[in-house]
């Protein structure tokens, strides 16, 4: 009778019928984990970039880019876990890891197309659906690479867990390397579509290296060459010079764009007859302009952020700014005898501020996070200027109680704080309650002066001065002798007159704390609104590449 016992050292095997491995190493299987596991995680990071131009990178992007990388890696789990069960073949698997890697190529010459169509769906909506259509693919692709190794590499029924297990580490911890990696390193040296050049060249490689060890010298050496060609050939990228006429016989010119670890800085002519305004973008919103004839400011707020402070408390001679965007205020305030030093966070907007604005400062500039500055500064200076917000976002470290007492310490006695704040002229509810409510917390005084005349709900940019000691209103006087732009010169009339003074019985809002700080959160559609604005007036294939 034949022994039907299983034999010891080899029970319960999987997939007998063939060899699982299929001739590729057990240690490629696994360093296949790893790779696969750090483009899941680069993919997604990058995603966010891509998006950013057109949609911001707010909230609802990195909440659409998180629901499409988990709903394509749970489909991804399940088809590969499916196909290596049916086909136990290492070649079905290196083959989706290539064809993940022809996919993300692909992504950088469509990318605009999709985003423009994604556009249609409104910006929370179109973050959405340009996230799923551009990265859902590769993903799902990539979320079939831990089942299959898991089911290629376990041998025994009783360490499948343990086989599994340790798979899933290793795709973890490469997505750690992949996160490290792409946030503080890659998207610092390299555009965007480089990046995915090479990601999709990395991949195409793992799936050569595949064919190469089993021997299909043919497979694999096709792959290793388009993989080469991959790296050593062109990218797609910004199209410096590229103009667009808008419907008002405007011309728009792209004469800059960098993208770097904070963000994508643009740089954009507007031509109207003999008017040239040269404006900074970044993610797709502006952080100020000037007429390239005169140098003048065009926008508001640039004149009462550097101007109305010295105003409230007279005779300060030092400035501290917060938030280069062009080097505008800066320049303001040194004209005027006030010597200020500036913190930027973004090497790339100091270099364009520099380049094409002509900033210059006989301060010091600090390359650095403005909390952290604060943190660790020591010179007190008369004024503190913050203008780190834009409409599309909050640096919700920068607008707490703990943050504004941070940049009080680094006040005089009579100094004065101010913030470049985009919101309504609400102080019952929304964001611009909320920030006014908790600088009350640390200031005697909070005026608000907004830089456009108000109309009902509709927001604008507001300066936002708080100050201790009596109040100190401003009046006509404070741009005496100041040259201001046609463009921003009915704006700034009678502005001292919609001064709005705010006091704790008249507001309304939380006290924003490190600990609690929902104002990321609020007047989202006023976000929304602002870039939908900004998108009506400026071609979107100046902001993407």
């Amino acid at each position: 009778m034949k022994d039907t016992k299983p034999k010891k050292g080899g029970e319960n095997p999987i997939g007998a019928a063939r060899n699982p491995v299929a001739g590729s190493p057990l240690w490629f299987l696994y360093v296949t984990a790893f790779v696969c596991g750090a483009m899941i995680m680069v993919i997604e990071i990058l995603g966010a970039r891509i998006l950013g131009p057109l949609f911001g990178v707010g909230l609802f992007v990195w909440t659409a880019q998180i629901a499409v990388a988990m709903v394509a890696l749970a489909a991804g789990y399940a088809l590969g876990g499916l196909v290596t069960d049916r086909t136990a073949s290492a070649d079905v698997l290196f083959g989706l890891i290539a064809a993940s890697g022809a996919v993300l190529l692909g992504i950088a010459p469509i990318k605009s197309v999709v985003l423009k169509w994604g556009l249609g769906f409104g910006l929370r909506g179109g973050a959405l659906v340009s996230s799923a259509a551009l990265f859902g693919l590769p993903l799902l692709l990539l979320g079939c690479v831990s089942p299959g190794v898991i089911r290629l590499t376990s041998r025994r029924v009783e360490r499948v867990g343990r086989t599994a297990g340790g798979v899933y580490a290793l795709s973890t911890l490469g997505s750690v390397l992949g996160t490290v990696l792409t946030g503080f390193v890659l998207i610092g040296l390299w555009e965007v579509p480089r990046i995915l050049a090479g990601g999709g060249a990395v991949l195409l490689a793992v799936a050569a290296g595949h064919f190469l060890l089993t021997r299909r010298w043919r497979r694999g050496g096709a792959l290793g060459v388009l993989a080469l060609l991959v790296v050593t050939g062109p990218s797609f990228g910004p199209e410096v010079g590229l103009s667009r006429q808008l419907p008002s016989g405007t011309v728009a010119t792209l004469v800059h764009a960098r993208s770097g670890l904070y963000g994508d800085v643009r740089v954009i002519d507007y031509r109207y007859r003999d008017l040239v305004v040269r404006e900074l973008t970044i993610d797709g919103l502006i952080q100020g302009g000037v007429d390239r004839t005169t140098g003048l400011p065009t926008y508001e707020y640039l004149y009462l952020l550097a101007f109305v402070p010295p105003a409230v408390r007279p005779g300060g001679n030092a400035c501290l700014v917060l938030g280069l965007g062009a080097g505008i205020v800066p320049r303001l305030l040194e004209a005027r005898g006030i010597s200020t030093d500036v913190v930027e966070i973004d090497p790339n907007v100091l270099d364009a501020a520099r380049r094409f604005f002509s900033f210059r400062t006989q301060g010091a500039v600090y390359v650095e996070d403005a909390r952290v500055h604060l943190s660790r500064a020591v010179r007190r200076y008369d004024y503190v200027l913050v203008d780190v917000f834009n409409g599309d976002g909050v640096p919700t470290h920068l607008v707490s109680v703990e943050a504004f007492r941070a940049a009080k310490a680094r006040l005089s006695d009579n100094g004065v704080l101010a913030l470049n704040f985009h919101g309504r002229l609400d102080l019952a509810r929304g964001g611009t309650a909320a920030v006014v409510r908790t600088l009350l917390e640390v200031f005697d005084n909070v005026d608000l002066y907004p830089a456009f005349r108000p109309s009902g709900s509709a927001p604008g940019n507001l300066v936002i001065v708080a100050y201790d000691g009596p109040p100190s209103p401003v009046g006509p006087a404070v741009l005496e002798g100041v040259a201001v732009h046609a463009i921003a010169r009915r704006g700034l009339e009678g502005f001292w007159a919609r001064r709005v003074p705010a006091r704790s019985e008249t507001v309304s809002g939380p006290v924003l704390s490190d600990d609690y700080n929902p104002v990321d959160l609020m007047d989202l559609d006023l976000r929304e609104g602002v870039r939908r604005g900004f998108l009506a007036d400026t071609p979107w294939d100046l902001l993407v590449d």
